[in-house]
């Protein structure tokens, strides 16, 4: 099953982060998405044309977090819009940050 079809899962911590084998397949179904030297998360910059499609863009992101339960790190400046994802409770990287970069892939492609 692609990530686009998954939904992040509830996750209070207690497992472990994915191994860097896995972390390798899965952000080869991203787009433009880059992972940290630490390999503890994944992060993507947007530019935009100005602050209020930033904030459009934020707002959206922000609605489709929501749904799924899996929230980002977002900083807005100006006109660039930087995600960063990990899963707080692991401190590290799960499937649920794949599944919601994914959909903000999908997001943003339509």
């Amino acid at each position: 099953m692609k990530l686009i079809e998954k939904r992040c899962q509830p996750c209070e911590g207690g497992v472990p982060s994915l191994d860097p084998s896995k972390v390798a397949v899965l952000i080869k179904e991203l787009s433009g998405w880059n992972l940290s030297s630490d390999g503890k998360f994944i992060e993507k910059k947007i530019q935009l044309k100005n602050f209020k499609l930033a904030l459009d863009l934020v707002n959206k992101i922000g609605q489709l977090a929501e749904r799924e339960n899996h929230h980002p790190d977002i900083l807005v400046s100006y006109s660039q819009v930087t995600l960063r994802l990990f899963t707080h409770a692991i401190g590290g990287l799960s499937e649920n940050d794949f599944i919601l970069a994914a959909k903000i892939d999908q997001l943003m492609s339509s």
